[in-house]
């Protein structure tokens, strides 16, 4: 793993901001809010607080929000929306936690994820935790790379998914919206045909390195996203039906299930530390954070809440799946799938800096361009494999959300606030509620990880109304 290439003007992409003067952790809401415990690095023009609020927002917002209707049919129609509510919370708890302990090295510039993790292994009273607090980084990086490849199978398959309920309906394609069927009107190719045919144009989009051409088409993929968004909200509350005779309480198999598709969604833990220490005053970070993830909260419930009722048991595993057959929610698909398309770019930047550096420095220099794009091109391939396998949109996304999101967001915060601050006088009550958040982190890692393999193996409920391969 090349840390020199992660540490780079051009990608600091899990940077953090210093702590106070003296290396003491302040407390309370207001642990990593004080003026005293800022002294930046890098640029001085930084972003402003409502330019971090917005990366922050579309940090949190992609495929996982549009899976949250089903996700609160596994849980509930009232247990849904208060485990959401739980696991926001526990969330930005937790990425509280993370600038905090990042913060502790104040002495050290540029500390990611990953060191912060080592750093805080290092500071742990255990002989064999300091020794092996290596590993630390490399567990961090593994998950890191594990997380957003998943996330660019999810889109594979969402990209799939979409599309070919488009090209299905095109025939039957009306100007009527009022009815919300989305049945297959005209025969078309498996969805894995259509993963496939996705490759070539995915593999080309990778192959742009530069993170300023980039963001013209992360800007793109907002104003779809956005727009389309919109559009579903509108058509979702203007329709709602009597839901008395949904279920208060989902069966306990599926709430695994939930678990996994939650923490997919609420998985931004990864763009905490690059925003902090990009902002131009960084003492303002705490109410960022706060004032945005409880917009992400908000909006992640009202839909995930509203979308269920809106379409009861036949909800899709993406929300979109849903929409009516007429021009105008096709053309919803179709934007939110342009945003997706380039939003893989984005995603797959992460591994791909993390992997392709440390293996371009083993080849002599004639070659490293010729290895930078067939290692690129090979994750690519790998992602469009994994998304053929498993081409069911809902199960990549609790799979993936229960074996590597959970492990960022849930288990590691805690249990590295304890390595980082044990040796202090760390409250019990502190020790005590980071265990139970590890606990209940690890136990969705393994029930949800088994429910999704067990949901993986048993063939899907044929239904008239899927997009989705039966």
């Amino acid at each position: 793993m090349s840390t020199r290439r992660l540490r780079s003007e051009d990608y600091n992409d899990y940077s953090s901001t210093e702590a106070t003067p003296d290396g003491s952790p302040p407390e309370g809401i207001n642990s990593f809010a004080a003026p005293s415990a800022y002294r930046r690095f890098g640029e001085s023009n930084g972003t402003t607080w409502l330019q971090t609020l917005i990366h922050l927002v579309k940090g949190n917002i992609g495929t996982g929000l549009l899976g949250l209707p089903l996700a609160v049919k596994n849980a509930g129609i009232m247990l849904g929306p208060l485990s959401l509510l739980v696991m926001g919370i526990a969330a930005v708890h937790c990425m509280g936690i993370l600038v905090k302990c990042a913060h502790r090295f104040c002495n050290k510039p540029f500390v990611d994820y990953g060191d912060a993790v080592m750093y805080g292994l290092e500071a742990s009273p255990s002989t064999w935790l300091r020794t092996h607090a290596i590993w630390g980084r490399y567990i961090v990086g593994f998950f890191l790379i594990l997380t957003q490849l998943g996330f660019c199978c999810v889109y594979f398959v969402f990209l799939a998914d979409n599309l070919k309920q488009v090209i299905s309906a095109a025939n039957g394609t009306t100007n009527d919206c009022h009815s919300n069927k989305t049945t297959v009107l005209t025969p078309t190719m498996d969805s894995r045909l259509f993963i496939l045919s996705l490759l070539p144009f995915l593999v080309l989009l990778v192959y742009i390195q530069n993170l300023k051409f980039l963001s013209i088409f992360s800007m793109l993929a907002n104003l779809a996203m956005l727009c389309s968004l919109l559009m579903i909200n509108w058509y979702i509350i203007t329709g709602i039906p009597d839901p008395s005779n949904l279920p208060l309480v989902a069966g306990w198999k599926t709430y695994p299930l939930f678990f996994g598709t939650a923490i997919f969604a609420f998985e931004g833990i990864g763009v905490v530390l690059p925003l902090e220490n990009k902002m131009k005053n960084p003492r303002h970070f705490p109410v960022v954070l706060y004032v945005g993830m409880a917009i992400v909260t908000i909006l992640y419930i009202s839909l995930g809440t509203l979308g269920y009722l809106r379409f009861g048991a036949s909800i899709q595993a993406s929300i979109t799946l849903n929409l009516p057959d007429c021009w105008l929610y096709q053309s919803v698909k179709l934007l939110y799938s342009i945003g997706i398309f380039f939003t893989y770019a984005l995603q797959f930047y992460v591994p791909a800096e993390i992997i392709v550096p440390g293996a371009v420095s083993q080849v002599p220099e004639r070659w490293a361009l010729w290895v930078n794009l067939l290692l690129r091109t090979c994750l690519v391939c790998v992602t469009c494999l994994l998304a053929i396998l498993i081409p069911r949109l809902d199960i990549v996304i609790s799979l993936v959300g229960s074996v590597s999101s959970s492990a960022l967001a849930l288990i590691i915060p805690p249990l590295l606030e304890i390595t980082t601050y044990y040796s202090d006088g760390l409250h019990p009550v502190t020790i005590a509620k980071d265990i139970l958040i590890s606990v209940l982190g690890f136990a969705g890692f393994v029930v949800g990880t088994y429910e999704s393999l067990w949901a993986l193996a048993t063939p899907p409920i044929s239904n008239t109304t899927s997009a989705l391969v039966q």
